[in-house]
């Protein structure tokens, strides 16, 4: 009986691109993924340690509207809004 190899990791079936570090750990990004995930100057970024590996992730409108999203209803009335606002403050000042 033959079975199917499946993939667990959608990375894997992603193109590869590669980039190298500067002195100072900056890294270019693709501009093929620039575009793709609207990243443009200034655009915060967070960086996921996930053990094995290092993720980004773009802190764009819509991620943070499909966040929104997400969060309204679930916790309305817990002033989230609000608290986002904060944070996105605090971090703007770092």
């Amino acid at each position: 009986m033959k079975t199917n190899p499946t993939v667990t990791d959608p990375a894997a079936l992603s193109p590869v691109m590669t980039t190298h570090a500067t002195a100072k750990g900056q890294i270019v990004i693709p501009v093929k993924l620039r575009r793709k995930y609207h990243i443009e100057a200034g655009t915060t970024i967070r960086v996921i340690d996930e053990g094995d590996r290092i993720v980004l992730q773009p802190v764009t409108q819509e991620y943070l509207k499909k966040l929104l999203n997400s969060l309204y209803g679930k916790y309305k009335g817990y002033g989230v809004l609000e608290a986002l606002k904060k944070d996105r403050e605090f971090e703007r000042n770092l």
